[in-house]
């Protein structure tokens, strides 16, 4: 009978999210992570354009990711006003960006200034926003609901690499930018607003887009939170995952191109770093609402490590290339879902916008260590032998703070509280 009770439950959270999924999974597909996957594609054009190294574009990137310091401002205001506010503002900078992307001039300043403006549009397409929402929406299926609408961004990843391919072969890279600024204000946004109007996003059923003060929660606010160790631990976690993944599909191209891979082949590997994210989101996302999700998080960091470790083999072939470029990639599918899940289930929804957007700062903190450091070592050693060596340290030392993430009792509050 309570096994029933448990079904009944979690087909009645479908019912009443699944707008709220949906709507986060075409936002979050259309965010500036699609531009980090698919980077790679516009750097042989920029190169030899501009004269750019692979160094210098990679710090450039990564330099420009400061602009994620305003995370927490931003997931603060959607804790307070609500999510569209947030969500119309952030995919506006992120369609300018990829404007100013195509009428570059070959000064390396603007790239990464570029870069900072499309930084500052992650909070609004990310589970900063649609994280709260959708941990206060589904109890049960928690874990998959935030893997499937997190798995947007590999659904995108998978898709558009031929498109985009196609796009640059025919227009150039600038065309490939352009085609990038349709897909994210012409398509995405419109109906990823759409999507989350009037979207339950609790027992309640509040809309999604109403202050977060409507919903009665647990959880410490912003300041107790940053004085709990495990706080932390989940943002070094999330800092470490993201310096290895994030540097690796920033270069997968070129490093598919030192391998011996023709271009048509290199771009593939961005498919197979892809497919691993949506194979990660919801596996991981479903398997963690079964099991103790730390021991999950930690056995996929490890098969991760593994896979980086084995892409320093000098000459792998395409199809084993292809399957480690899928394990080493999973680490990062499962973290997008991860992240929000420790997030609310460590520290309630009370002030979960302006916590996680802390912690994403962190993360962002090592995609820029990543991006700038697999670039940086490239040119300093001429392989990626030593950038791989590192992450896969990075990722080990990921399972080890997972297993580190003890829970406890979350204090009673109101959402209206001020964090």
């Amino acid at each position: 009978m309570e096994r029933d009770a448990n079904r009944v439950a979690a087909r009645a959270e479908w019912r009443r999210g699944w707008p709220l999924v949906l709507g986060a999974l075409i936002g979050i597909g259309a965010g500036p992570g699609l531009f980090q996957n698919l980077s790679s594609l516009f750097t042989p054009g920029m190169m030899a354009e501009f004269g750019w190294t692979r160094g210098q574009i990679a710090t450039a990137a990564g330099i420009g990711l400061i602009g994620a310091v305003a995370s927490p401002l931003l997931g603060r205001a959607a804790d307070r006003l609500g999510i569209r506010p947030v969500i119309l503002l952030c995919m506006t900078l992120l369609g300018v960006a990829y404007g100013g992307f195509a009428m570059m001039q070959g000064e390396i300043w603007q790239y990464q200034l570029l870069v900072l403006l499309l930084a500052l549009s992650v909070p609004g397409t990310s589970a900063i926003v649609y994280g709260k929402p959708l941990a206060a929406c589904f109890r049960a299926h928690r874990g998959l609901a935030l893997g499937v609408a997190t798995s947007g961004l590999s659904v995108t990843t998978v898709l558009l690499p031929p498109a985009v391919a196609w796009v640059i072969a025919g227009w150039g890279w600038r065309g490939g930018f352009v085609a990038l600024a349709i897909v994210t204000t012409l398509v995405a946004m419109p109906l990823a607003l759409l999507a989350v109007r009037g979207a339950a996003a609790g027992p309640t059923r509040p809309d999604a887009d109403a202050p977060a003060a409507q919903v009665p929660v647990d959880g410490p606010t912003a300041a107790e939170t940053r004085r709990d160790a495990r706080f932390w631990r989940l943002g070094a976690s999330a800092f470490c995952i993201n310096l290895a993944t994030a540097g690796l599909v920033t270069q997968l191209v070129p490093f598919g191109l030192e391998r011996g891979l023709t271009a048509a082949q290199a771009a593939l590997l961005l498919a197979a770093f892809g497919g691993a994210q949506v194979v990660a989101r919801i596996v991981i996302g479903a398997l963690i609402d079964r099991w103790t999700p730390q021991l999950i998080a930690a056995a996929v960091a490890l098969v991760s490590a593994l896979a980086f470790a084995l892409l320093e083999v000098p000459a792998p072939g395409f199809a084993l290339l292809m399957v480690l470029v899928f394990f080493a990639g999973m680490m990062n599918g499962a973290e997008n879902d991860l992240l929000p899940f420790f997030t609310a289930r460590l520290f309630g929804l009370r002030a979960y916008g302006e916590i996680y957007g802390w912690l994403v700062l962190m993360a962002l903190g090592g995609t820029a260590t990543g991006i700038v450091g697999f670039g940086r070592l490239y040119d300093a050693t001429g392989s990626y032998d030593v950038a791989l060596g590192i992450a896969s340290g990075a990722l080990t030392l990921t399972a080890i703070l997972y297993l580190s993430l003890r829970e406890r009792a979350l204090p009673h509050a109101q959402a209206a509280a001020t964090a």
